[in-house]
């Protein structure tokens, strides 16, 4: 098998998920008089989020869905913040709010994310969608996640019964991950920084997830011959270039791709593989959210997924 083919194309996948979407986007105009909207907002200079929130911004306008941002400077308070998020709660023409972490550390996330109205919430952190997906009947699932298993179930004929082992216990992917494949049949493990021999665990997997944010981390001791690798992680390296050291490093995930490529089934690259199925899933998110505000009849654009 070539490493074209080895390689899971999640630039390919998030355009055949949006070319779902614009037409009901141009749907929800016509019956409503209005795009699907969704607002961003951001807290502070951070590189990394200013780079999201513009993918985000300009893939909502190529999908006739109205983007609005926020940016408020990193010293703002806690209350300040709330009272935005409070008033987008009560704006008829707001179907999504998302709040681009992480936060400057005199905010609470936790606080943030409980604000959010769960109608409005399209990032899919709330406590209450949270329980809803955790009981089989989710309303907004976490983006990342079922990015992964939109990729997954295109690219395997059948996962019920598979083994998945999970690398990562966090709120944003770990946990809904392990949710949604427990609701697809797979027989799941979840693993951490604190999980003894966690190699043991990893070589017998059929579906590896990892999601640790430590750059190249596992390699091939951790994979079994022929599993089907989704590499969540994004990470910067630090410039070789001495003589210019502001020069961008090479990105990477958190599996050595080089490595892990030669005995895996199927692997995401990094960049162009989990990162441009998180963006399109947001913008399933965020019509669902329009049509379910408007306590309209949804079509789901992603049918027989969970």
């Amino acid at each position: 098998m070539t490493i074209l083919n080895k390689m899971i194309n999640g630039k390919m996948y998030a355009e055949k998920m949006l070319r779902e979407i614009y037409p009901l986007s141009k749907e929800f105009l016509e019956n409503f008089n209005r795009k699907p909207c969704l607002t961003v907002i951001q807290v502070g200079e951070n590189s990394a989020s200013k780079i999201y929130v513009k993918n985000k911004i300009l893939t909502a306008r190529r999908n006739g869905i109205e983007s609005r941002e926020i940016l408020l400077t990193s010293d703002v308070s806690e209350d300040e913040l709330i009272q935005h998020i409070s008033a987008l709660n009560k704006d008829e023409d707001v179907d999504g709010i998302l709040v681009q972490l992480p936060l400057p550390k005199h905010i609470s996330e936790k606080k943030i994310i409980n604000i959010i109205s769960p109608s409005k919430d399209v990032d899919g952190f709330h406590p209450t969608n949270f329980g809803n997906l955790f009981m089989g009947d989710p309303k907004f699932i976490p983006c990342t996640p079922l990015g992964c298993l939109y990729m997954l179930k295109h690219e395997i004929e059948n996962i019920k019964g598979k083994n998945a082992v999970i690398i990562g216990r966090s709120n944003i992917v770990g946990k809904p991950m392990a949710s949604l494949l427990l609701s697809s049949d797979c027989s799941v493990t979840i693993t951490h920084s604190r999980t003894k021999n966690i190699q043991e665990h990893t070589r017998k997997a059929d579906i590896l997830i990892v999601a640790v944010g430590t750059p190249e981390m596992i390699d091939e001791t951790f994979i079994k011959p022929g599993a089907i690798v989704i590499d969540v992680g994004i990470n910067r390296l630090k410039s070789k270039n001495e003589y210019h050291p502001s020069d961008k490093g090479k990105l990477v995930g958190d599996v050595n791709f080089e490595k892990v490529l030669k005995i895996a089934e199927k692997i995401t690259p990094v960049p162009g593989g989990v990162g441009p199925m998180t963006i399109a899933c947001l913008m399933h998110n965020t019509v669902k959210a329009a049509y379910l505000n408007k306590k309209h009849y949804f079509i789901n654009v992603l049918e027989g997924i969970l």
